[in-house]
């Protein structure tokens, strides 16, 4: 026996000073490290190429999802622990070339090559993307980035986000609500801010599975257009509808909101849509959305915001979500969304912060795929798979600690005059 974990355990604490928070489980059976703590498992000396080669968050989720990597125990409790040892230090990315030139390291960085083994680290699993091509956020880019991320599977989807088929923050009301009652809670909620009537036309951005304008249909008397660029979303929402016997009042187009040819809509929804946006083309966006509304209408942005950092110029997109969940994803700041509708000739009327209904949203989630395992297995890759347990709850865990939040932001296309239309109080345009 080589006692991996304990001497893996050990190097870890000398080269960052504190102790490991995890216990340790090494491919040759040995442990290390608190027993009353989640086990993290390495079950080959890949995952270990890969952690030295890439010692950020990049190296760990290509070990995890390449299976190289496991934790047994708590996940959130797990990467709650990591998050304080790793993520948060400025001296925990350097790569092994850095630490090997650096003699206060390089014994330690001799030591890790040589438990690691021969070689260079294995290639990235086949889920993570790679090759991009075309300008950034252009419609055909853009259409790449959504198919990687939505056309997993309708059947996969059904398995996490259970019948709502609806995948954004839910909105719960009460301690007893399942995730349907809060998905019907939040798709109600926005029907309500956005004053909907019978016969007005609703153009909801991103329509994902059809949730939104089959509830605003169904319970609002609209006509309603839902857009999305993933075909597989479109197919099954046509279905949904024609299923209602609402074919007359709702059209499913597989089309780019900067392409809607047939405004003016009464009232516009765009729910977990716009972080895909990205920061650049956010202007146009906004006046875009403020061109296919009526003086008078009403949109409702429903968008995942990020804390604001001293040199916003070095924001950088997350490595893990860009390359394996939502490439080319880009989070603004609440005050930034709000600050663009306003350029674009919008009122905004309210902001309404949900962050901590997405924890639960997402906790819900991770339990929907852990207790379908088997079958999520069946329907996409292991790799696949393992890569939505790791997003949501390591986002649960984002939401949870105001990391990340989520707004929805109610706006107005005054009319010339200025007239809103807007009730005066918030009680009474809730209803």
């Amino acid at each position: 026996m080589t006692d991996a974990a304990g001497r893996l355990t050990a190097l870890a604490e000398q080269a960052l000073g504190t102790p490991f928070p995890l216990r340790v489980r090494a491919w040759d059976g040995s442990q290390s490290g608190p027993p009353d703590a989640p086990t993290l498992v390495l079950r080959n000396r890949r995952a270990l190429r890969r952690l030295l080669w890439r010692p950020s968050e990049l190296g760990m989720a290509r070990a995890w999802v390449a299976g190289d990597l496991d934790v047994e125990g708590d996940l959130y409790e797990a990467l709650n622990r990591l998050a304080g040892f790793l993520w948060e230090r400025d001296d925990a990315t350097r790569g092994i070339t850095e630490v090997l030139r650096d003699p206060a390291t390089y014994r330690l960085g001799r030591e890790a090559l040589a438990l690691a083994g021969p070689g260079l680290p294995p290639p990235p699993p086949p889920e993570e993307v790679r090759r991009r091509s075309g300008m950034l956020h252009s419609p055909r880019r853009d259409r790449e980035a959504i198919s990687h991320h939505y056309d997993v599977g309708n059947n996969f989807y059904e398995l996490v986000l259970g019948p709502s088929m609806v995948y954004s923050c839910a909105y719960w009301e009460g301690p007893d609500a399942t995730l349907e009652d809060a998905q019907t809670a939040k798709l109600d909620l926005i029907c309500r801010k956005l004053g909907l009537q019978p016969g007005q036309r609703l153009l909801d951005v991103g329509c994902g599975w059809g949730s939104m304008v089959l509830h605003a249909a169904q319970h609002y008397g609209v006509h309603a257009t839902g857009v999305t660029v993933s075909t597989e979303q479109a197919a099954y929402a046509r279905k949904r509808v024609a299923e209602a016997g609402l074919t007359d009042r709702i059209d499913i187009r597989v089309q780019d909101y900067r392409a809607v040819p047939d405004g003016p809509y009464d009232a516009i929804s765009s729910i977990g849509m716009a972080e895909h946006v990205g920061r650049d083309r956010y202007r146009e966006y906004a006046a875009v959305l403020y061109g296919l509304l009526r003086p008078g209408g009403r949109l409702l942005n429903h968008q995942i915001a990020r804390r604001p950092v001293a040199d916003e110029e070095k924001y950088h997109v997350d490595e893990f979500i860009d390359r394996y969940v939502f490439p080319d994803g880009e989070l603004a700041q609440v005050g930034s969304t709000v600050s663009r509708l306003e350029e674009a000739g919008f009122e905004v009327r309210d902001v309404e912060a949900i962050r901590e209904h997405y924890a639960l949203t997402l906790r819900q989630w991770v339990a929907n795929l852990e207790t379908h395992w088997r079958d999520a297995l069946r329907l996409t890759s292991p790799g696949r798979a393992r890569v939505w347990r790791l997003y949501m709850a390591a986002c649960a865990l984002s939401f949870e600690h105001n990391r990340i939040g989520v707004n929805q932001v109610l706006a107005v296309r005054t009319t010339a005059s200025g007239d809103s239309g807007m009730p005066r109080t918030r009680a009474q345009w809730l209803g």
